[in-house]
């Protein structure tokens, strides 16, 4: 099989979640890896940020293959960027744990549906990168059990790491339970501000806990990157030269030379 399944999460909304995802498959697939991004999230802030609407009663979204109606294959859409296709979300999500709620097997649908289609032998990409909701709910677990491993923005700021304790351990009842080869990659500190003393608290803290898995690369807190959702481009494109910008090509970079000491010692 190829393609590296990975999802971009944390239970606490705004943390830059989506930013990532939009701006590390743009950042590889700029390094000319192919990359499929899954919207999982009723907001459907990953669809606007890569040109898209997520208003439209479209039935080629991430909802129609979870309930059923439609393969992978029937929804992908190509962006404008070139190696980096999406698949859409909208409200319609949000019934869906609702409407699987008599169906047993409903945590490993997605898992199901991303195999079935990666293991087809037209399907090429290097990563698929999936844009959690922010709660800890059925889609979120939906996405751990199909992920092979997590990256968690973290932002920088009080209670943060509140927070991420509680993710630690519905991540650890998953690896239980449901997907016991899935690792957290890695921690991305988002949101910095060098201004403020909290922030290279919170930095301090999370490096002494987490060690080598938190990022050398910290996002900063950049006008730019939440202007450039709303032209529905990835930053990178948007102003290459920001510091936002800098810090993903930095993370694409960082991201890639982990993948690859990883692959040197399997």
């Amino acid at each position: 099989m190829n393609g590296k399944i990975l999802s971009i999460i944390n239970q606490k909304g705004g943390v830059g979640k989506t930013t990532t995802v939009i701006n590390l498959a743009a950042g590889l697939s700029m390094k000319g890896k192919k990359i499929l991004v899954i919207d999982l999230d009723p907001q459907g802030n990953a669809t606007t940020g890569l040109g898209f609407s997520n208003t439209d009663d479209s039935d080629q979204t991430i909802y129609n293959v979870l309930n059923g109606t439609k393969n992978i294959s029937d929804v992908i859409r190509k962006t404008t960027f070139e190696n980096l296709d999406l698949i859409t979300s909208n409200v319609d999500l949000s019934g869906l744990e609702v409407e699987t709620a008599s169906d047993g097997r409903r945590a490993f649908i997605l898992k199901e549906q991303i195999m079935a289609y990666l293991n087809d032998s037209r399907a090429s990409y290097d990563y698929v990168l999936i844009d959690c909701p922010p709660s800890l709910s059925l889609l979120t677990i939906m996405a751990l059990v199909a992920s092979n491993s997590l990256v968690v923005p973290l932002q920088t700021e009080f209670f943060a790491l509140e927070g991420l304790t509680q993710l630690m351990k519905t991540i650890e009842r998953i690896k239980n339970n449901l997907n016991p080869n899935l690792i957290i990659k890695g921690i991305l500190l988002t949101m910095y501000d060098k201004r403020n003393k909290l922030s290279s608290e919170v930095e301090k803290e999370a490096r002494e806990y987490f060690k080598d898995k938190v990022y050398q690369t910290v996002v900063p807190r950049n006008v730019r990157l939440s202007e450039a959702p709303s032209h529905g481009v990835p930053v990178l494109i948007y102003d290459k030269g920001c510091p936002g910008s800098k810090s993903y090509f930095s993370f694409t970079e960082e991201f890639l030379n982990q993948e690859k000491i990883m692959e040197s010692a399997a």
